[in-house]
Protein backbone atom coordinates (compact mmCIF):
# COMPACT_ATOMS: atom_id res chain seq x y z
CA UNK A 1 0.00 0.00 0.00
CA UNK A 2 3.29 2.43 0.35
CA UNK A 3 4.05 1.71 -3.32
CA UNK A 4 4.18 4.92 -5.02
CA UNK A 5 1.44 4.48 -8.23
CA UNK A 6 -1.38 5.99 -10.06
CA UNK A 7 -4.44 4.60 -11.84
CA UNK A 8 -7.82 5.20 -13.15
CA UNK A 9 -11.45 5.21 -11.56
CA UNK A 10 -13.96 3.41 -14.27
CA UNK A 11 -16.84 1.49 -13.59
CA UNK A 12 -17.46 -1.93 -15.45
CA UNK A 13 -20.68 -0.46 -16.37
CA UNK A 14 -19.08 2.45 -18.72
CA UNK A 15 -16.83 0.81 -20.73
CA UNK A 16 -17.78 0.47 -24.31
CA UNK A 17 -19.39 -2.49 -25.50
CA UNK A 18 -21.76 -3.19 -28.22
CA UNK A 19 -24.66 -4.05 -26.43
CA UNK A 20 -25.65 -1.34 -24.27
CA UNK A 21 -23.57 -1.45 -21.29
CA UNK A 22 -19.72 -2.23 -20.47
CA UNK A 23 -18.90 -5.88 -19.31
CA UNK A 24 -15.61 -8.11 -18.96
CA UNK A 25 -15.14 -8.56 -22.74
CA UNK A 26 -13.02 -7.17 -25.08
CA UNK A 27 -13.61 -3.35 -24.19
CA UNK A 28 -12.79 -4.36 -20.61
CA UNK A 29 -9.54 -5.87 -22.02
CA UNK A 30 -8.75 -2.93 -24.19
CA UNK A 31 -8.81 -0.23 -21.66
CA UNK A 32 -6.49 -2.98 -19.48
CA UNK A 33 -4.19 -2.54 -22.43
CA UNK A 34 -4.75 1.34 -22.16
CA UNK A 35 -3.94 1.67 -18.54
CA UNK A 36 -0.78 -0.56 -19.46
CA UNK A 37 0.38 1.82 -22.31
CA UNK A 38 -0.05 4.92 -19.98
CA UNK A 39 1.69 3.45 -17.05
CA UNK A 40 -1.08 2.94 -14.92
CA UNK A 41 -0.85 0.45 -12.46
CA UNK A 42 -4.48 0.27 -10.46
CA UNK A 43 -8.17 0.30 -12.12
CA UNK A 44 -10.68 1.58 -9.88
CA UNK A 45 -13.86 0.21 -10.18
CA UNK A 46 -17.29 0.04 -8.06
CA UNK A 47 -19.22 -2.37 -6.44
CA UNK A 48 -20.16 -5.53 -8.97
CA UNK A 49 -23.10 -6.75 -7.22
CA UNK A 50 -26.58 -7.09 -8.68
CA UNK A 51 -28.32 -3.70 -8.94
CA UNK A 52 -32.07 -3.37 -9.17
CA UNK A 53 -34.23 -0.16 -10.92
CA UNK A 54 -36.02 0.19 -8.09
CA UNK A 55 -32.84 1.80 -6.21
CA UNK A 56 -32.00 3.75 -9.50
CA UNK A 57 -29.37 1.17 -10.52
CA UNK A 58 -27.13 2.13 -7.64
CA UNK A 59 -24.66 -0.22 -7.32
CA UNK A 60 -24.47 0.79 -3.90
CA UNK A 61 -27.89 -0.87 -3.47
CA UNK A 62 -27.85 -4.05 -4.88
CA UNK A 63 -29.82 -7.83 -3.75
CA UNK A 64 -26.37 -9.35 -2.65
CA UNK A 65 -23.34 -8.48 -0.61
CA UNK A 66 -21.33 -11.31 -2.21
CA UNK A 67 -23.19 -11.77 -5.36
CA UNK A 68 -21.94 -10.38 -8.98
CA UNK A 69 -24.20 -8.48 -11.50
CA UNK A 70 -25.62 -10.97 -14.23
CA UNK A 71 -25.80 -7.93 -16.90
CA UNK A 72 -21.87 -7.44 -16.69
CA UNK A 73 -21.04 -10.99 -18.37
CA UNK A 74 -19.74 -10.30 -21.97
CA UNK A 75 -22.21 -12.18 -24.92
CA UNK A 76 -18.94 -12.23 -26.79
CA UNK A 77 -17.14 -13.98 -24.29
CA UNK A 78 -19.90 -16.62 -24.34
CA UNK A 79 -19.77 -17.36 -27.98
CA UNK A 80 -16.13 -17.93 -27.54
CA UNK A 81 -16.60 -20.63 -24.72
CA UNK A 82 -19.14 -22.20 -26.48
CA UNK A 83 -22.07 -21.08 -24.69
CA UNK A 84 -24.07 -18.68 -27.60
CA UNK A 85 -23.89 -18.58 -31.15
CA UNK A 86 -23.27 -15.42 -32.96
CA UNK A 87 -26.38 -15.40 -34.74
CA UNK A 88 -27.97 -15.52 -31.31
CA UNK A 89 -26.27 -11.66 -30.54
CA UNK A 90 -26.99 -10.07 -33.60
CA UNK A 91 -30.05 -8.25 -32.51
CA UNK A 92 -28.48 -5.43 -30.63
CA UNK A 93 -31.98 -3.17 -30.61
CA UNK A 94 -29.46 0.23 -31.25
CA UNK A 95 -28.36 0.55 -28.29
CA UNK A 96 -26.34 3.75 -26.96
CA UNK A 97 -23.48 4.36 -26.70
CA UNK A 98 -23.13 7.20 -24.16
CA UNK A 99 -25.96 6.26 -21.90
CA UNK A 100 -26.93 2.63 -20.63
CA UNK A 101 -30.51 2.47 -21.01
CA UNK A 102 -30.91 -0.26 -18.36
CA UNK A 103 -34.16 -1.24 -18.64
CA UNK A 104 -33.72 -2.59 -21.76
CA UNK A 105 -29.81 -4.07 -21.65
CA UNK A 106 -31.38 -6.06 -18.33
CA UNK A 107 -34.17 -7.29 -20.85
CA UNK A 108 -31.72 -8.03 -23.64
CA UNK A 109 -28.70 -9.45 -21.27
CA UNK A 110 -31.03 -12.23 -19.71
CA UNK A 111 -32.27 -13.30 -23.14
CA UNK A 112 -28.92 -14.37 -23.90
CA UNK A 113 -28.23 -15.29 -20.50
CA UNK A 114 -31.16 -17.90 -20.66
CA UNK A 115 -30.05 -19.50 -23.81
CA UNK A 116 -26.98 -19.87 -22.42
CA UNK A 117 -28.36 -21.79 -19.55
CA UNK A 118 -30.17 -24.07 -21.45
CA UNK A 119 -27.12 -25.13 -23.77
CA UNK A 120 -25.36 -25.58 -20.32
CA UNK A 121 -28.41 -27.58 -18.66
CA UNK A 122 -27.23 -31.17 -20.87
CA UNK A 123 -23.58 -30.53 -20.18
CA UNK A 124 -24.07 -30.27 -16.38
CA UNK A 125 -23.38 -33.51 -15.13
CA UNK A 126 -19.29 -33.36 -16.80
CA UNK A 127 -18.70 -29.40 -15.83
CA UNK A 128 -16.19 -29.85 -13.24
CA UNK A 129 -15.48 -26.34 -12.62
CA UNK A 130 -19.31 -25.29 -12.33
CA UNK A 131 -19.66 -28.22 -9.19
CA UNK A 132 -16.29 -26.77 -8.11
CA UNK A 133 -17.82 -23.14 -8.10
CA UNK A 134 -20.85 -24.22 -6.36
CA UNK A 135 -19.15 -26.11 -4.12
CA UNK A 136 -16.54 -23.67 -2.72
CA UNK A 137 -19.47 -20.94 -2.70
CA UNK A 138 -22.05 -22.64 -1.07
CA UNK A 139 -22.45 -20.72 1.84
CA UNK A 140 -23.32 -17.46 0.09
CA UNK A 141 -24.74 -18.75 -3.20
CA UNK A 142 -27.43 -21.11 -1.86
CA UNK A 143 -28.97 -18.58 -0.07
CA UNK A 144 -28.62 -16.09 -3.06
CA UNK A 145 -29.75 -18.28 -5.70
CA UNK A 146 -33.02 -19.06 -3.65
CA UNK A 147 -33.45 -15.61 -2.60
CA UNK A 148 -33.36 -14.33 -6.32
CA UNK A 149 -35.36 -17.09 -7.45
CA UNK A 150 -38.09 -16.44 -4.97
CA UNK A 151 -38.57 -12.61 -5.57
CA UNK A 152 -38.90 -13.45 -9.16
CA UNK A 153 -41.87 -15.98 -7.95
CA UNK A 154 -43.09 -13.21 -5.85
CA UNK A 155 -43.56 -10.30 -8.56
CA UNK A 156 -40.20 -8.64 -7.14
CA UNK A 157 -41.92 -7.96 -3.42
CA UNK A 158 -39.30 -7.99 -0.76
CA UNK A 159 -38.41 -10.68 0.80
CA UNK A 160 -40.55 -9.14 4.50
CA UNK A 161 -43.89 -9.26 2.35
CA UNK A 162 -43.60 -12.89 1.06
CA UNK A 163 -45.59 -15.37 2.97
CA UNK A 164 -44.78 -15.58 6.25
CA UNK A 165 -43.01 -19.06 6.88
CA UNK A 166 -40.51 -17.95 3.84
CA UNK A 167 -40.09 -14.28 5.33
CA UNK A 168 -38.73 -16.06 8.30
CA UNK A 169 -36.72 -19.33 6.79
CA UNK A 170 -38.64 -22.04 8.02
CA UNK A 171 -37.24 -25.49 7.07
CA UNK A 172 -40.15 -26.86 5.87
CA UNK A 173 -41.10 -24.38 3.08
CA UNK A 174 -37.67 -23.92 2.38
CA UNK A 175 -37.28 -27.02 1.48
CA UNK A 176 -40.58 -27.48 -0.16
CA UNK A 177 -39.67 -24.21 -2.24
CA UNK A 178 -36.14 -25.30 -3.43
CA UNK A 179 -37.96 -28.22 -5.20
CA UNK A 180 -40.37 -25.87 -6.57
CA UNK A 181 -37.64 -23.85 -7.92
CA UNK A 182 -35.31 -26.10 -8.83
CA UNK A 183 -34.44 -25.22 -12.47
CA UNK A 184 -34.68 -21.04 -11.65
CA UNK A 185 -31.99 -21.18 -8.83
CA UNK A 186 -29.62 -23.92 -10.95
CA UNK A 187 -29.97 -20.79 -13.63
CA UNK A 188 -28.96 -18.41 -11.16
CA UNK A 189 -26.31 -20.02 -10.30
CA UNK A 190 -24.96 -20.79 -13.27
CA UNK A 191 -25.14 -17.16 -14.48
CA UNK A 192 -22.93 -16.46 -11.02
CA UNK A 193 -20.98 -18.87 -12.19
CA UNK A 194 -20.52 -17.32 -15.53
CA UNK A 195 -19.59 -13.89 -13.54
CA UNK A 196 -16.78 -15.34 -12.01
CA UNK A 197 -15.13 -17.32 -14.86
CA UNK A 198 -15.30 -14.25 -16.73
CA UNK A 199 -14.44 -11.18 -14.37
CA UNK A 200 -11.58 -13.76 -12.60
CA UNK A 201 -9.97 -13.95 -16.38
CA UNK A 202 -10.01 -10.22 -16.44
CA UNK A 203 -8.53 -9.90 -13.24
CA UNK A 204 -6.10 -12.21 -14.30
CA UNK A 205 -5.29 -10.33 -17.39
CA UNK A 206 -4.87 -7.15 -15.48
CA UNK A 207 -2.45 -8.59 -12.98
CA UNK A 208 -0.54 -9.47 -15.79
CA UNK A 209 0.20 -6.28 -16.92
CA UNK A 210 0.75 -5.04 -13.38
CA UNK A 211 -2.38 -3.62 -12.76
CA UNK A 212 -4.25 -4.01 -9.41
CA UNK A 213 -8.03 -4.36 -9.41
CA UNK A 214 -9.16 -1.63 -6.52
CA UNK A 215 -12.92 -2.53 -5.07
CA UNK A 216 -15.09 -1.03 -3.30
CA UNK A 217 -17.67 -2.38 -0.10
CA UNK A 218 -20.30 -0.01 0.85
CA UNK A 219 -20.79 -0.30 4.72
CA UNK A 220 -24.33 -0.88 4.27
CA UNK A 221 -26.29 -3.45 2.66
CA UNK A 222 -29.76 -3.18 1.35
CA UNK A 223 -33.04 -4.22 2.93
CA UNK A 224 -34.40 -6.26 0.38
CA UNK A 225 -31.29 -8.46 0.09
CA UNK A 226 -30.54 -12.42 0.49
CA UNK A 227 -27.87 -11.11 3.31
CA UNK A 228 -30.90 -9.58 5.42
CA UNK A 229 -33.49 -11.95 4.46
CA UNK A 230 -30.79 -14.56 5.52
CA UNK A 231 -28.78 -12.64 8.30
CA UNK A 232 -31.84 -11.26 10.05
CA UNK A 233 -30.23 -11.27 13.51
CA UNK A 234 -27.35 -8.97 12.76
CA UNK A 235 -29.54 -6.20 11.59
CA UNK A 236 -31.75 -4.24 14.18
CA UNK A 237 -35.81 -5.67 12.59
CA UNK A 238 -38.65 -6.26 14.48
CA UNK A 239 -40.61 -9.55 14.90
CA UNK A 240 -41.89 -8.73 11.22
CA UNK A 241 -38.85 -8.24 9.90
CA UNK A 242 -39.03 -4.71 9.23
CA UNK A 243 -36.56 -2.34 10.07
CA UNK A 244 -36.53 -0.70 13.41
CA UNK A 245 -33.68 1.98 12.98
CA UNK A 246 -32.19 2.71 9.44
CA UNK A 247 -28.62 4.44 8.18
CA UNK A 248 -27.84 8.20 7.48
CA UNK A 249 -26.25 10.81 8.48
CA UNK A 250 -26.79 14.01 10.58
CA UNK A 251 -27.40 17.07 9.02
CA UNK A 252 -24.35 19.59 8.22
CA UNK A 253 -23.27 22.56 6.36
CA UNK A 254 -24.61 20.63 3.19
CA UNK A 255 -28.15 19.28 4.24
CA UNK A 256 -29.70 20.87 6.86
CA UNK A 257 -32.27 17.64 7.01
CA UNK A 258 -28.98 15.59 6.72
CA UNK A 259 -29.39 12.48 4.67
CA UNK A 260 -31.35 9.20 5.13
CA UNK A 261 -30.73 6.32 3.16
CA UNK A 262 -32.84 4.12 4.66
CA UNK A 263 -30.82 0.50 5.24
CA UNK A 264 -31.00 -1.26 7.82
CA UNK A 265 -28.06 -0.64 10.70
CA UNK A 266 -26.29 -3.40 12.43
CA UNK A 267 -26.78 -5.40 15.50
CA UNK A 268 -23.32 -4.68 16.64
CA UNK A 269 -23.82 -6.97 19.47
CA UNK A 270 -24.65 -9.55 17.52
CA UNK A 271 -22.28 -9.17 14.69
CA UNK A 272 -19.65 -9.40 18.04
CA UNK A 273 -21.13 -12.55 19.76
CA UNK A 274 -20.85 -14.65 16.42
CA UNK A 275 -16.92 -12.98 16.17
CA UNK A 276 -18.25 -11.00 13.23
CA UNK A 277 -18.46 -13.87 10.75
CA UNK A 278 -20.54 -12.37 7.87
CA UNK A 279 -18.11 -9.73 7.94
CA UNK A 280 -15.54 -11.68 7.61
CA UNK A 281 -17.28 -14.08 4.98
CA UNK A 282 -17.55 -10.28 3.25
CA UNK A 283 -13.94 -9.30 3.19
CA UNK A 284 -12.50 -12.38 2.68
CA UNK A 285 -14.98 -12.86 -0.76
CA UNK A 286 -13.97 -9.61 -1.78
CA UNK A 287 -10.27 -9.99 -1.48
CA UNK A 288 -10.94 -13.12 -4.42
CA UNK A 289 -12.31 -10.17 -6.65
CA UNK A 290 -10.33 -7.59 -5.42
CA UNK A 291 -6.84 -6.63 -4.50
CA UNK A 292 -7.11 -3.91 -2.48
CA UNK A 293 -10.73 -2.80 -1.59
CA UNK A 294 -12.40 0.91 -0.06
CA UNK A 295 -14.49 0.50 2.58
CA UNK A 296 -17.22 2.86 1.98
CA UNK A 297 -18.43 5.19 4.83
CA UNK A 298 -15.60 4.35 7.06
CA UNK A 299 -16.62 6.39 9.67
CA UNK A 300 -19.58 4.34 10.14
CA UNK A 301 -16.60 1.52 11.44
CA UNK A 302 -16.58 3.96 14.67
CA UNK A 303 -19.88 5.14 15.29
CA UNK A 304 -22.98 5.29 13.56
CA UNK A 305 -26.35 7.46 12.94
CA UNK A 306 -28.94 5.57 13.37
CA UNK A 307 -32.65 7.35 12.44
CA UNK A 308 -36.14 5.02 13.87
CA UNK A 309 -37.54 3.80 10.59
CA UNK A 310 -40.73 6.19 11.42
CA UNK A 311 -38.98 9.65 10.57
CA UNK A 312 -39.04 11.06 7.34
CA UNK A 313 -35.46 12.79 7.40
CA UNK A 314 -32.49 12.29 9.32
CA UNK A 315 -32.58 15.07 11.84
CA UNK A 316 -33.89 13.32 14.96
CA UNK A 317 -31.49 10.49 15.28
CA UNK A 318 -28.63 9.45 17.49
CA UNK A 319 -24.92 8.52 17.11
CA UNK A 320 -24.45 4.47 18.28
CA UNK A 321 -21.08 3.76 19.36
CA UNK A 322 -19.38 0.51 17.46
CA UNK A 323 -16.58 -2.23 18.99
CA UNK A 324 -14.17 -0.76 16.26
CA UNK A 325 -11.11 -2.28 18.11
CA UNK A 326 -12.40 -5.46 18.53
CA UNK A 327 -13.64 -5.46 15.22
CA UNK A 328 -10.96 -4.98 13.26
CA UNK A 329 -8.45 -6.75 15.48
CA UNK A 330 -10.19 -9.47 14.88
CA UNK A 331 -10.59 -8.94 10.87
CA UNK A 332 -7.11 -8.13 11.03
CA UNK A 333 -6.22 -12.06 12.74
CA UNK A 334 -7.83 -13.39 9.61
CA UNK A 335 -6.19 -11.07 7.11
CA UNK A 336 -3.22 -9.72 8.95
CA UNK A 337 -2.28 -7.91 5.24
CA UNK A 338 -5.11 -6.36 4.82
CA UNK A 339 -5.33 -3.96 2.33
CA UNK A 340 -7.86 -1.12 2.95
CA UNK A 341 -8.50 2.10 1.45
CA UNK A 342 -11.16 4.28 3.85
CA UNK A 343 -13.32 6.44 2.38
CA UNK A 344 -12.94 9.35 5.60
CA UNK A 345 -14.72 12.51 3.12
CA UNK A 346 -16.63 14.80 4.95
CA UNK A 347 -16.57 15.41 8.75
CA UNK A 348 -14.06 13.33 10.65
CA UNK A 349 -14.08 13.25 14.38
CA UNK A 350 -10.73 12.56 16.01
CA UNK A 351 -11.95 8.68 17.16
CA UNK A 352 -11.96 7.81 13.45
CA UNK A 353 -8.43 9.49 12.61
CA UNK A 354 -7.38 7.47 15.84
CA UNK A 355 -8.64 4.11 14.23
CA UNK A 356 -7.49 4.85 11.05
CA UNK A 357 -3.91 5.45 12.35
CA UNK A 358 -4.15 2.46 14.60
CA UNK A 359 -4.55 0.25 11.89
CA UNK A 360 -2.36 2.17 8.91
CA UNK A 361 -5.74 2.48 6.68
CA UNK A 362 -4.65 5.02 3.91
CA UNK A 363 -7.42 7.74 3.44
CA UNK A 364 -8.65 9.78 0.62
CA UNK A 365 -7.44 13.54 -0.66
CA UNK A 366 -9.41 15.34 -2.97
CA UNK A 367 -8.74 18.10 -4.93
CA UNK A 368 -12.03 19.55 -5.84
CA UNK A 369 -12.20 20.17 -2.29
CA UNK A 370 -9.02 21.78 -1.67
CA UNK A 371 -9.79 24.97 -2.61
CA UNK A 372 -12.46 26.56 -0.37
CA UNK A 373 -11.53 29.03 2.66
CA UNK A 374 -8.28 28.56 4.00
CA UNK A 375 -6.17 27.12 1.69
CA UNK A 376 -3.36 26.80 3.88
CA UNK A 377 -4.80 24.94 6.21
CA UNK A 378 -7.07 22.76 4.34
CA UNK A 379 -6.24 19.11 4.52
CA UNK A 380 -7.22 18.50 0.33
CA UNK A 381 -4.64 20.95 -0.47
CA UNK A 382 -1.84 19.14 -2.09
CA UNK A 383 1.24 20.22 0.52
CA UNK A 384 -1.18 18.99 3.35
CA UNK A 385 -1.55 15.09 2.17
CA UNK A 386 0.40 12.20 4.09
CA UNK A 387 2.21 9.53 1.92
CA UNK A 388 -0.81 7.19 3.66
CA UNK A 389 -3.50 8.30 1.40
CA UNK A 390 -5.05 8.25 -1.94
CA UNK A 391 -5.26 11.30 -3.49
CA UNK A 392 -7.84 11.82 -6.29
CA UNK A 393 -8.94 14.19 -8.76
CA UNK A 394 -12.79 13.74 -7.95
CA UNK A 395 -14.64 10.47 -7.05
CA UNK A 396 -17.84 9.05 -8.81
CA UNK A 397 -19.76 10.74 -6.57
CA UNK A 398 -18.62 13.98 -7.57
CA UNK A 399 -18.65 16.31 -10.60
CA UNK A 400 -15.79 15.94 -13.36
CA UNK A 401 -12.88 18.67 -12.89
CA UNK A 402 -14.27 20.47 -16.14
CA UNK A 403 -17.51 20.52 -14.62
CA UNK A 404 -16.74 21.59 -11.05
CA UNK A 405 -14.82 24.89 -12.88
CA UNK A 406 -17.48 25.96 -15.47
CA UNK A 407 -20.75 24.98 -13.18
CA UNK A 408 -19.52 25.03 -9.92
CA UNK A 409 -16.80 26.95 -8.46
CA UNK A 410 -16.59 30.16 -7.46
CA UNK A 411 -14.49 33.43 -8.24
CA UNK A 412 -13.09 33.00 -5.16
CA UNK A 413 -12.55 29.25 -5.41
CA UNK A 414 -10.93 29.70 -9.30
CA UNK A 415 -8.81 32.84 -7.20
CA UNK A 416 -7.45 30.11 -4.70
CA UNK A 417 -6.44 27.58 -7.47
CA UNK A 418 -4.68 30.19 -9.64
CA UNK A 419 -2.77 31.23 -6.98
CA UNK A 420 -2.02 28.08 -5.39
CA UNK A 421 -0.88 27.20 -9.63
CA UNK A 422 0.76 30.44 -10.13
CA UNK A 423 -0.91 31.14 -12.81
CA UNK A 424 -4.71 31.34 -14.44
CA UNK A 425 -5.99 28.72 -16.33
CA UNK A 426 -9.18 28.05 -18.78
CA UNK A 427 -11.77 25.58 -18.44
CA UNK A 428 -10.29 23.39 -21.49
CA UNK A 429 -7.01 23.56 -19.89
CA UNK A 430 -7.64 22.72 -15.40
CA UNK A 431 -8.08 19.16 -16.22
CA UNK A 432 -4.63 18.19 -16.55
CA UNK A 433 -3.22 20.69 -14.18
CA UNK A 434 -5.60 19.08 -11.30
CA UNK A 435 -4.24 15.94 -12.75
CA UNK A 436 -0.36 16.95 -12.67
CA UNK A 437 -1.28 17.84 -9.18
CA UNK A 438 -2.37 14.68 -7.72
CA UNK A 439 0.53 13.08 -9.74
CA UNK A 440 3.17 15.47 -7.56
CA UNK A 441 1.37 14.86 -4.38
CA UNK A 442 2.91 13.09 -1.71
CA UNK A 443 0.30 10.13 -1.64
CA UNK A 444 1.32 7.07 -2.24
CA UNK A 445 -1.52 6.32 -4.83
CA UNK A 446 -3.62 9.02 -7.16
CA UNK A 447 -6.59 8.00 -8.76
CA UNK A 448 -8.10 9.83 -11.65
CA UNK A 449 -11.79 9.51 -13.28
CA UNK A 450 -11.04 8.74 -16.83
CA UNK A 451 -13.20 11.81 -17.47
CA UNK A 452 -10.89 13.90 -16.20
CA UNK A 453 -7.80 12.48 -17.84
CA UNK A 454 -10.25 13.22 -20.84
CA UNK A 455 -11.44 16.65 -19.58
CA UNK A 456 -15.27 15.60 -19.95
CA UNK A 457 -17.81 18.53 -18.76
CA UNK A 458 -20.57 17.71 -16.27
CA UNK A 459 -22.64 15.55 -19.03
CA UNK A 460 -19.89 12.88 -17.86
CA UNK A 461 -20.41 12.84 -14.50
CA UNK A 462 -21.47 9.64 -12.71
CA UNK A 463 -23.81 10.03 -9.95
CA UNK A 464 -25.49 13.11 -8.66
CA UNK A 465 -26.02 11.89 -4.75
CA UNK A 466 -29.09 14.43 -4.71
CA UNK A 467 -30.68 12.81 -7.54
CA UNK A 468 -33.10 10.00 -7.39
CA UNK A 469 -32.83 9.33 -11.13
CA UNK A 470 -30.69 9.46 -13.96
CA UNK A 471 -27.30 8.30 -12.47
CA UNK A 472 -25.02 5.90 -12.85
CA UNK A 473 -25.56 5.80 -17.19
CA UNK A 474 -22.84 7.35 -18.61
CA UNK A 475 -20.47 5.86 -20.64
CA UNK A 476 -16.88 6.29 -22.34
CA UNK A 477 -16.32 6.56 -25.98
CA UNK A 478 -13.30 4.27 -26.62
CA UNK A 479 -12.42 6.77 -29.70
CA UNK A 480 -11.38 8.86 -26.87
CA UNK A 481 -8.69 6.66 -25.39
CA UNK A 482 -6.25 7.58 -28.36
CA UNK A 483 -1.95 7.02 -28.30
CA UNK A 484 -1.95 10.70 -27.94
CA UNK A 485 -3.44 10.72 -24.40
CA UNK A 486 -1.85 7.07 -23.40
CA UNK A 487 1.65 9.09 -23.95
CA UNK A 488 0.59 12.45 -22.42
CA UNK A 489 -0.56 10.36 -19.24
CA UNK A 490 3.01 8.17 -19.36
CA UNK A 491 4.99 10.83 -19.12
CA UNK A 492 3.05 12.68 -16.62
CA UNK A 493 3.32 9.74 -14.38
CA UNK A 494 6.98 9.16 -14.60
CA UNK A 495 7.79 12.41 -14.29
CA UNK A 496 6.23 12.35 -10.81
CA UNK A 497 7.86 8.90 -10.17
CA UNK A 498 3.89 6.83 -10.72
CA UNK A 499 5.06 4.73 -13.76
Amino acid sequence: MQTRRSGILLHITSLPSPYGIGDFGHGAYRFADFLASSGQNVWQVLPLEPTSTFCGNSPYCTYSAFAGNPVLISPDLLIEQGFLHASEVQDRSDFADERVDFDKVSQYKYQLLQLAFERFVSHQGTDHEFNRFCEENAAWLDDYALFISLKKNFGGACWNEWPPELRDRDPAAIGEWKERLNNEIFAAKFFQYLFSRQWSALKKYCNGKNIQIMGDIPIYVSLDSADVWTHPHIFKLDEAKRPVFVAGVPPDYFSSAGQLWGNPVYNWESLRENRYSWWIDRVGHNLTLFDMIRLDHFRGFVGYWEVAATEATAVNGRWVEVPTRDFFDTLLRRFPYLPIIAEDLGTITPDVREAMARYGFAGMKLLLFAFGDDLANNPYVPHNHTQNSVVYTGTHDNNTVRGWFSKEASDDDKNRLFKYLGRSVGGDAVHWELVRMAMMSIAATAIVPIQDVLGLGEEARMNLPAAAAGNWGWRLREELLTNEVAEKLLQVSRVYGRS
